[in-house]
């Protein structure tokens, strides 16, 4: 089967590839490469106007001329590329915007690819439409806009998740799920919105290739170190600041006992070996599920403070710890690291969990086999 996947963030579609590869199916990933975190892409379709003096000139060229650079340029490129992106079974969009241009050149783009390709299928694995709209009638417990309920940000911070309730996003997105055949979900954050949703084909977990990354035992005896990788975009929308706050109570009250390594907004390869060393990894805090990075840290055995709420433990009928759930109170946060400084041995617990629940909920080939089952249903 030919397959064109498009849109890349978090290496969500890079494995889910390397697990359709394996096989025997013939794989084309096209987008940006989520800007600075590079992710691979066989046909790279540049975002050249988002920071620096490219992306002033952009904004003036919009308020004086109503001109949209970016997407123009997306649109350019994506076209130069149109014989390549024809004749595929499946064509599967990351997101409702998938390219990261506006709602206009999205829909041309999606309407091409629909009309010279065979079956168009949609995932929610990031902020769009439907998971932003539930969020914001604060139907979870806490989401990601709670930074914006408590007042920490504006609505102009989090335009890049508000813009999904506009009402140009709110037509892309009937007009994707007009569009596609159905909608895949990647975790528990997007599927919970999306339940009983006519569209909705059910969730699939984030494919990690395991023999592509090696566990590592944990090695005890010495400090404990904890990593905090620090997305500076994202830093209230991933609750860095509960982490900020749990680890200079960690660093006044256990400093002789612990390594802190913080690092900022650094593309992928470089990160996940900065993280190398680490025991315990920081990851995100107002999530339900796993995101991406979270999944990796897992699979080499690291001990994830991320989301992994009640409905993650049911939904995988979990009898062991496989991560620390982190919740939005820095106090709840400082108490696990506590826990875990104390008692290193609850480390290698709980690395061991963390390995053994990736192989089997996550591995590659286990959920590039299941999508194969909902492309050719």
């Amino acid at each position: 089967m030919k397959i064109l996947l498009v849109g890349e963030y978090s290496r969500l579609h890079n494995s889910l590839k390397e697990g359709l590869v394996k096989l025997g199916h013939e794989v084309t990933i096209i987008g940006s490469g989520d800007e600075f975190k590079k992710y691979p892409v066989d046909i790279r379709v540049s975002h050249n106007y988002h920071k620096g003096w490219r992306k002033k000139f952009m904004v003036v060229c919009h308020k004086l001329f109503g001109i949209n650079l970016k997407a123009n340029s997306i649109k350019k490129q994506f076209f130069s590329h149109a014989d390549r992106l024809k004749g595929y079974d499946v064509v599967q969009l990351i997101n409702e915007s998938p390219l990261g241009a506006n709602p206009k050149v999205e829909m041309e783009v999606i309407s091409f690819l629909k009309e010279h390709n065979k079956k168009l299928f949609l995932l929610s694995c990031g902020t769009d439409h439907l998971s932003v709209k539930y969020a914001l009638e604060k139907k979870f417990r806490y989401s990601i806009l709670t930074p914006l309920f408590e007042g920490k940000v504006t609505e102009l911070d989090f335009d890049p998740i508000l813009k999904y309730i506009r009402p140009e996003f709110r037509r892309l997105h009937e007009f994707v799920f007009d569009a596609v055949e159905g909608v895949i979900a990647s975790d528990l954050d997007y599927h919970i919105p999306l339940e009983g949703h006519e569209k909705y084909l059910g969730m699939i977990p984030n494919p990690i290739n395991t023999e592509a990354i090696a566990y590592r035992e944990p090695e005890l005896g010495g400090k404990v170190v904890i990593f905090h990788g620090i997305n500076r975009a994202g830093y209230y929308r991933k609750g860095s600041d509960y982490f900020v706050k749990a680890l200079k109570r960690l660093q006044q009250s256990h400093g002789d006992h612990i390594e802190i390594i913080t690092v900022e907004s650094v593309p992928y390869a470089e990160y996940i070996k900065l993280y190398d060393r680490a025991h315990i990894l920081l990851d995100q805090v107002l999530g339900y599920d796993q995101g991406y990075n979270a999944l990796e840290a897992m699979a080499k055995g690291k001990v994830v403070f991320t989301g992994a709420e009640r409905e993650h433990t049911e939904y995988y009928n979990l009898k062991t710890t496989v991560a620390i759930n982190a919740t939005p109170d820095p106090n709840q946060i400082y108490e696990a690291l506590v826990n875990l400084v104390e008692s290193s041995e609850k480390i290698q617990e709980i690395s061991r969990s963390a390995r053994a629940f990736i192989e089997q909920e996550h591995h590659y080939l286990k959920i590039a086999k299941k999508y194969m089952d909902i492309y050719t249903a």
